[in-house]
């Protein structure tokens, strides 16, 4: 395997039981191998030589029944008898990839983004204004439209009248329709640097984000080769890199389908990349060019980035590459769609995502 890198491990610097950190090491081998259970137990039993990671009274041994015991891999089906992860440890991976990179995220409120327009909207602020017709009766304030009433009727004569009544001031919760790319080409495991296990773990830490902290929100994962397919959020960790080109067209359309059935007014696209567009699809028949720029496969690139472009649908390119053509490209490309770039390393595009991710939820189309 290629991209990994270890240091020793000093029993007592971490915190947690020795299942909970071996569960943590497990967990990121899982990524790497692609939910193999039994090869990422192999690595963990190589680490544990290594570097010392069992001790006498808690072994791999115990850590393995532990995994069965606590439900995290269970039996495979009749074609596949080995274990396998199970729906635990899928939730689990997702957490702990939301930990890894967005862990600088203090705790907030479940379930939206505020905008900064006010009215009749989900969530309440400290002002308050006079009752106007249409308000929502669920955003009377009761106490002080009573003393109202008691002010300028007294007790004697008690009555509640329109001009007695106030409501709360709310603001509006934005909801966005997101659909997330992610290039499963051959380059992006190409020169034996390994792109696609961080591109897993940027896109199991985004859906856990949105279906835990945006319910309200929606989140497609589409990967994109010679062709381009959905996926399931529970696929995530499954993904590998196949003998594929790069048909970015055939990810946008696919986006861009997903995106016109939603009927939430804000929408987005995200995409991971590594390299440019090679492969756009002619009838039935692929047309594939790896070398230089293409001058048929770019414009149909671009065509689709114009598209998205008057339908309203910025496009975030997360590109996974600093060579100066490719990055010629990208910014033609979202010239076009009047989206945004990143020319991002490895490590900073989980921070990158989240960053656009807020700045965008912020918006609300009218």
């Amino acid at each position: 395997m290629v991209g990994w890198r270890f240091s020793e491990f000093v029993p007592g610097e971490q915190s947690g039981s020795d299942f909970e950190r071996l569960l943590k090491i497990f967990q990121e081998l899982l990524l790497h191998t692609s939910g193999d259970v039994s090869e990422a137990l192999s690595w963990l039993t190589e680490l544990d030589k290594e570097y010392k990671l069992t001790t006498e009274e808690y072994g791999m041994a115990d850590f393995i029944q532990d995994l069965i015991d606590k439900g995290y891999i269970r039996q495979g089906d009749n074609d596949n008898p080995s274990f396998v992860p199970s729906a635990k440890m899928e939730i689990g991976m997702r957490q702990k990839a939301l930990d890894d990179i967005f862990g600088q995220l203090k705790k907030s409120k479940r379930g939206n983004h505020s905008t900064k327009h006010g009215g009749r909207g989900d969530e309440f602020t400290s002002d308050q204004r006079p009752y106007e017709f249409g308000d929502s009766p669920e955003n009377i304030a009761v106490s002080d439209s009573l003393r109202n009433a008691q002010i300028n009727h007294g007790i004697d004569e008690f009555r509640l009248t329109h001009d007695d009544l106030e409501v709360r001031e709310t603001f509006y919760q934005s909801q966005m329709s997101t659909v997330l790319m992610i290039d499963i080409s051959h380059s992006m495991i190409l020169y034996g640097e390994d792109r696609i296990t961080p591109a897993k773990k940027v896109a199991m830490a985004l859906s856990e984000l949105i279906t835990t902290r945006y319910p309200k929100d929606t989140l497609d994962i589409i990967v994109f080769g010679n062709d381009s397919w959905q996926i399931q959020i529970k696929d995530l960790p499954y993904l590998e890199v196949g003998p594929y080109h790069t048909n970015t067209v055939a990810g946008l359309e696919l986006a861009m389908d997903i995106l016109r059935r939603r009927r939430n007014p804000n929408k987005q696209i995200f995409m991971i990349t590594d390299g440019k567009p090679t492969c756009i699809k002619k009838g039935k028949k692929y047309y594939k060019n790896s070398f230089g720029l293409d001058r048929k496969i770019i414009n149909r690139t671009l065509s689709l980035a114009l598209r998205c472009r008057k339908l309203d649908i910025p496009v975030t390119t997360f590109m996974i590459a600093r060579d100066p053509y490719l990055m010629r490209f990208v910014d033609q490309f979202t010239r076009a769609n009047n989206g945004k770039a990143f020319y991002s390393s490895l490590q900073g595009l989980g921070e990158f995502i989240f960053m656009d991710y807020k700045n965008n939820k912020g918006k609300r189309k009218r």
